[in-house]
């Protein structure tokens, strides 16, 4: 990297800090901490939602499939999730956003309370808080690697340096700063990455190498599943992407709940849709050509994209790149920090210190300050003494995707009405069930070396343990509530006479 590239990261981190502390001055309270106190526009929530779904593990973990198989990462990862969300925009956007608007709802996990019990949202919270935390720590991995590959800077530092950064501006802005940092990573990664699309064109002559590359890439390369990615290991992930992306992954809920309303989340979701379908086709062909621009790093894909980049892009734009890639860790990073923070301060900690419930509005905000200083510095620290090496794939297809199912089945589908008469039992049985699956498989393969237990084994079996649980449970032991209807009815409209009927 020369100097104007370093100046262009520099510029960069500086803009990050501008954005917390210009976000600190709409932070009044918890709910503009965690919420934006319902104010945001539409358009920032859908950009911010999409966003907020990128991370340098894309351009490390997914490049390095995209290079070894080709097509196949864009079918089971960016097509289910643009699906799932366009689904969610009518099933799950509105009601996540009337969570908020009618019953105060400030963090994902909140209403779970009232719609299951509170050990069920418990279960959950402790759950979800374990899983995300190391999440976050591939992240700061694969950010790292990236900078590493590019400037030579070493592991630790590349982490702490993008580590603080993050830390300053979600510490200072919250949800607000969380979503502007996502816009502007919206103007970077599409300046960065359409740069690197006409780097690829202008090497092989023209546009029309986005076909006609196909017929000198292996014949597996143009194939919609390959190697590990059975189809199987497609119908299970789509699922899973589906409640993920619609909520699932709390984050993601929040960017509904911060929209003026439900019919504004919807639009929201729908922006994000859109985008998932079409804009990762962009970043993803620099990608499957890349075997014939630097051939030979099937044992070192993880940095194809590196070496392709530092190949073709001008100096500034390297730095532009690179700027990209920290702003897709820090934005994701930075969201899921805020969430989590909502979900312990305001689900966790009140079950287990009394005090926090009688917190003044000035010391909860502070409150939540101080533990998003602290989660983000815990993943941090995970990540610093992780072994790098398959850390990135390893945790975003064997622990992420796999758990995720067991923990967001219960927390999706218990906002649809359909399966209103679904309780507390069927809720934890699916979650423990899931997550048990998923321990027995995962140390099976992993430390027993059993090689017949496969990645979709390890991603589908919990997914189907957990769904079949919640549902048998569910229909066997139905557990109706009165005040689970209400809160149900509630969510299916914005119109507040709804409610007031459903009261009389």
């Amino acid at each position: 990297m020369g100097t104007l590239d370093w100046i262009v990261v520099a510029g960069y981190f500086f803009v990050m800090v501008a954005i917390g502390i210009w976000s600190r001055g709409r932070i009044h309270n918890i709910s503009d901490f965690f919420t934006a106190g319902g104010k945001m526009p539409w358009w920032l929530s859908g950009i911010s939602h999409h966003m907020s779904g990128y991370s340098a593990v894309m351009f490390v973990a997914f490049a390095a499939e995209a290079y070894r198989l080709g097509l196949t990462v864009y079918v089971w990862w960016s097509l289910t999730i643009g699906i799932g969300v366009g689904i969610g925009a009518f099933l799950w956007a509105p009601a996540w956003n009337r969570l908020r608007s009618k019953h105060g709802v400030k963090s994902p996990l909140e209403y779970l309370a009232r719609r299951y019990n509170v050990p069920t949202q418990q279960v959950m919270a402790w759950a979800g808080a374990m899983l995300k935390v190391v999440d976050i720590a591939a992240k700061w991995v694969a950010v790292a690697l990236l900078l590493q590959g590019f400037a030579g800077v070493p592991i630790f530092w590349g982490i702490a340096l993008t580590g603080v950064v993050t830390m300053i501006y979600s510490v200072l802005g919250g949800l607000w700063a969380d979503a502007l940092t996502d816009f502007g990573q919206f103007i970077i990664q599409a300046a960065a990455g359409f740069a690197m699309f006409f780097a690829v064109a202008s090497h092989f002559g023209g546009i029309s190498f986005m076909w006609e590359i196909w017929d000198k890439l292996p014949e597996n390369h143009s194939e919609p599943l390959a190697g590990p990615y059975t189809l199987t290991f497609f119908m299970a992930l789509f699922l899973i992407k589906t409640l993920e992306y619609n909520g699932g992954m709390w984050n993601l809920a929040q960017r509904y709940m911060a929209a003026p309303s439900g019919y504004e989340a919807k639009r929201s979701a729908l922006l994000s849709a859109g985008l998932w379908l079409v804009w990762p086709l962009v970043l993803f062909f620099p990608m499957w050509a890349a075997p014939l621009i630097v051939p030979g790093m099937e044992n070192n894909a993880e940095q194809a994209y590196v070496a392709m980049g530092k190949m073709m892009l001008p100096a500034g734009m390297i730095g532009l790149v690179l700027a990209g890639f920290f702003s897709h860790t820090m934005a994701m990073v930075s969201s899921d920090a805020n969430v989590i923070t909502a979900v312990i301060t305001r689900d966790i900690l009140p079950r287990i210190w009394k005090g926090a419930v009688r917190l003044s509005s000035d010391a909860q905000l502070q409150l939540a300050r101080v533990t998003t200083f602290l989660f983000i510095g815990l993943s941090m620290t995970i990540a610093l003494t992780a072994d790098t090496k398959g850390f990135v794939l390893k945790v975003v297809i064997a622990l992420v995707a796999a758990t995720m199912g067991p923990i967001a089945i219960p927390l999706m589908l218990g906002l649809l009405p359909w399966f209103r008469k679904f309780g507390p039992s069927a809720a934890i049985a699916s979650v423990v069930g899931g997550l048990s699956t998923w321990a027995f498989l995962y140390t099976e393969q992993q430390f027993l070396k059993d090689f017949t237990v496969t990645q979709a084994l390890i991603v589908s079996t919990p997914l189907i343990v957990s769904l079949v649980l919640y549902l048998g449970i569910g229909l066997l032991k139905p557990e109706p509530s009165e005040s689970r209807d209400e809160l149900l009815e509630s969510l299916r409209s914005d119109e507040p006479e709804r409610d007031e009927a459903v009261k009389a």
